[in-house]
Order: C-alpha cells, then structure tokens, then sequence
C-alpha cells in the first residue's frame, strides 16, 4: 500500500487527510501550524517536523496551501518536496492556484522523475467531510490510474479533464461561473426584498426556474440562510480564485464582459469586512448595501 503524505491541514485539508487515515493507509502530515495537525494525529497519522521529513516518509505527496507562492515553495523551494524526493514519487496538488505556476512545478518535478497531478477541488467542506467532493484532475493516464483510488476515498466525483495542468485550468472555470452567479444571485433577491417582494415566494419562483443555481439551492440553504457566516469557503478566497481567473483569461485575450464587475463586487465586500465570511454571505453584503435586512432563519420557507 502506498505511503500518503499531506501538507495543508485546514478547512478542506483535514477532512481529505482524516478520511485517507480512516481508509487505514499510513499516512504523515504537515502543516506549518504544527496545531492543526492534530486531530488527523489523533485518527492515527503520524506528524512530520518538515517538509523534508515528510517527503521521505511518502510515496504520493498531497498538497492543500493558500496559493500560488505557496505551492511552488512547498514544492520547488529550499528543503521542499523536489530536493528531498525520489523518482517514482507523485505529488497532487489540490490548491487553487495560477496556472502556470502548476506547470512550473508539474516541470520542475519531471526533471527530477517525480510524478504531478493537479486536482482541484469543487464542492465545500460538508462535502469533504463525507467524503463527496468533485475533483477535477490534470494527469496522464498512468498517473490517474494510480491516484484514483485516493481521490475515489475523498470524492465522489472525479473528471479526468486531461494531462497536467488542465485540472487547475477547469478548476479556475468553475470557480469564476461560481462567482458569477454568487454574486447575480444576491443582487437580484436583494432587488427582489428592496421591492417588498415576500422572501418564500422569491425563493419559490426563483428555484422553479431556469434562474435556478446551486448557491439557491445547496449552498445558501446550508449556510447564509440558516444564519451561519463562518467560512467553508471564504468570500477573499472566492475574489481570489475570481481574479485568477481573470488573469488567465486576460492572458490569453478572452473576453470576459462580467469579469471588471465581479471584481469589483468582491473589492467592495471585503473593505466592508466580509472577507473572512462564507462565500454565502455575498447575500448579506448585497442586503446591506440595499438598505434591507437579511432574512431571518427559515424565512425561505414561509
């Protein structure tokens, strides 16, 4: 059985790691808040004091970190993954992160025989929980033939999109149409609420019809609607992945007509102090700027 290692034991990185640990493989784990590591410790991994530990210890490298300078250092940095691994060893990368910095690392990697995946994540952490996350996955075949089975513990949904790389790059999509309609959808009902309009019949008309998303009806529901802003995934996090997105297309001269707004939009919510919030909370950052309350609990319902 294959030796797992993670670096990255936050939101999303202890339930991936913790249901890895439960699948019985050996597991070591890092984080640079040694704290965090504990209660997958706990479940029976064992912590590792460095990067380098850690990379000796494993034979597939998993990696949840913040961003772009963080993946490369983790992995291509002084006394990271490539400068203590070994051929044959694989890293996946689950960040979200600019997508030439993955292909750096998926290149800095191959000069060395190591193997890289890119997998990025879709869906939050009540998902990475139960173990019902979508990964969208860069890698060759040979490479996804090994790596499946891990990604099959911690999802339930894997797309292989095409060789390394192209997972980030599909991630950056889904992340960016998540925005978009996060973003529309709290404009429109804060419209609907400043017009007087009843909340439950918004709600019923607007989950009835092609208007429909999934922040309606999952993601809303299981958060901002039930008064919780705490983040599963944080509105800064969102703007982040937003403005990555938007550089990559700007790269490649994509026209994105909604992309300035929705910058925009996320500027103004984090100087209004919702950055750390869940990404949800969008919808209490539009009622206020509308000048009307945000719905109580279980107003949705009537």
């Amino acid at each position: 059985m294959e030796r797992i290692g993670f670096i990255g034991i936050g939101t999303m990185g202890r339930p991936m790691s913790a249901n890895l640990v439960k699948a019985d493989y050996l597991m070591t784990v890092y984080d640079v808040a040694a704290d965090a590591t504990r209660p997958v410790v706990e479940l029976g991994a064992r912590a590792a004091g460095s990067i380098a530990e850690l990379t000796e210890a494993s034979d597939i490298i998993f990696t949840m970190v913040p961003n772009s300078p963080d993946v490369e250092a983790v992995v291509l940095g002084p006394d990271g993954i490539a400068e203590n691994g070994r051929e044959g060893v694989m890293v996946v990368d689950t960040s979200t992160i600019y997508p030439e910095v993955t292909d750096k690392v998926a290149a800095g990697l191959a000069d060395r025989g190591m193997e890289f995946v890119d997998a990025g994540v879709g869906r939050q952490q009540v998902h990475a929980e139960a173990g019902e996350l979508m990964f969208m996955v860069g890698a060759t075949d040979e490479s996804m033939a090994r790596v499946r089975p891990l990604l099959e513990i911690m999802g339930d949904t894997i797309v292989h999109v095409g060789p390394p790389g192209q997972g980030i790059r599909m991630k950056l999509i889904n992340n960016l149409l998540a925005g978009f309609t996060n973003q529309a959808s709290a404009d429109a009902i804060a419209f609907a609420l400043k017009l007087g309009l009843p909340f439950d019949k918004v709600m019923e008309v607007l989950t009835g019809t092609a208007a429909r998303t999934g922040h309606l009806s999952i993601t809303w529901p299981n958060k901002i609607f039930k008064g919780d802003d705490t983040p599963g995934f944080s509105i800064a996090l969102q703007d982040k992945d937003v403005n990555l997105a938007l550089r990559l297309a700007e790269s490649i001269g994509a026209p994105l007509d909604l992309g300035e707004a929705t910058r925009k939009s996320f500027e103004s919510m984090i100087e209004r102090g919702y950055g750390g919030k869940d990404f949800s909370a969008a919808f209490a950052a539009a009622c206020e700027k509308a000048g009307v309350p945000l719905p109580p609990p279980g107003a949705e319902k009537g």
